[in-house]
C-alpha cells in the first residue's frame, strides 16, 4: 500500500508557504501543515490554507524546532492513514516540479527512504555550503558507510513504519540536527535508501531560521553523540550489513 502526503513544518513562513502548498496540491498530493508555534500573522495564513480541500493543519502551542514539528507530523500522518510522508521545507527552496519523480521512486520502492541530494545554484550561502562538507565526513564516519550522499537536505519521502519504530526507541534531535540524526540512526538499522538529485535555490528575500553559532554547535554535539553511539553499536551494524 502506498498512500503518501506532504508534510510541511512551518515557522513564520507566511510569505512563502502558500505557493508551496498550491504546487503540492497541483501535484495531487494532500498536505499536512504543522504550525510550529508561529506568529499570529503566519497562523492566520495557515488557517486560510487549511480551508482548502486536502489540506490539514496541526497547530503546536509552542515552538518545538524543525525536527520536533516533523516528528509530531509523522505521527499525525500515520494516524490519518498515510503510509509515506514527503517532507518539504516551507521556505520555497525546493524545486517542487520534482515531486512526481520522488513519489514514483517511492511507489516503486515502498520500503525505501527516498532522499534528495542538492544541486545548488549560485544563491547558496557559501558558509552553509562549506559547513555541509564537514557534516558529510562526520556522517560517513558515524554511519560506517558512504551510503548517505547528503544528510541535510529536507526533501525526502519517508516510509512511516520504520520511522515511527525508530522514534519510539531513540532520542532524535528536534531542531536543525534532525535531518542528519535520523538518517544516521536509520542507516544503523539497515534502512534502504535511494538518492535522487534535487535543485535547491535560496530566495534572496527568503527567511532562514538557521542560527550560525547555535545550530552549528548543536550539530557538532549531535555528531559527537552519534560517534560514541556508533562505537557501541559497530559490531551489530556491521553484522546486519553482512547478513543483508
Amino acid at each position: 500500500m502506498h498512500n503518501p502526503c506532504a508534510l510541511i513544518p512551518v515557522y513564520n513562513h507566511e510569505a512563502a508557504v502558500p505557493a508551496v502548498v498550491h504546487r503540492l496540491l497541483a501535484s495531487g498530493l494532500p498536505c499536512l501543515l504543522v504550525d510550529d508555534g508561529s506568529s499570529p500573522a503566519c497562523a492566520t495564513v495557515l488557517a486560510q490554507l487549511a480551508t482548502l480541500d486536502k489540506v490539514a493543519l496541526l497547530t503546536l502551542p509552542a515552538n518545538q524546532g524543525k525536527g520536533g514539528a516533523v516528528m509530531i507530523g509523522f505521527r499525525e500522518a500515520a494516524r490519518r492513514g498515510y503510509t509515506h510522508a514527503l517532507q518539504v521545507d516551507a521556505d520555497g527552496q525546493h524545486d517542487l516540479r520534482e515531486v512526481s519523480t520522488f513519489l514514483e521512486a517511492s511507489r516503486t520502492h515502498p520500503n525505501a527512504l527516498i532522499c534528495g541530494y542538492p544541486q545548488y545554484d549560485d544563491s547558496v550561502p557559501k558558509g552553509r555550503l562549506y559547513a555541509r562538507y564537514l557534516t558529510h565526513v562526520w556522517v560517513w564516519i558515524n554511519s560506517l558507510s558512504l551510503q548517505i550522499r547528503d544528510s541535510m537536505c529536507g526533501f525526502r519521502v519517508y516510509p512511516l513504519p520504520p520511522v515511527l519504530a525508530l522514534m519510539d526507541s531513540a532520542r532524535i534531535g528536534k531542531r536543525m540536527d534532525f535531518d542528519s540524526d535520523i538518517l544516521v540512526r536509520l542507516s544503523w538499522r539497515n534502512q534502504p535508501m535511494r538518492w535522487l538529485p534535487t535543485k535547491v535555490h535560496y530566495p534572496a528575500d527568503g527567511l532562514s531560521h538557521f542560527r550560525m553559532f547555535h545550530d552549528n554547535a548543536l550539530i557538532s554535539s549531535m555528531h559527537a553523540r552519534l560517534f560514541f553511539g556508533m562505537l557501541v553499536r559497530a559490531p551489530m551494524i556491521l553484522w546486519r550489513r553482512w547478513q543483508a
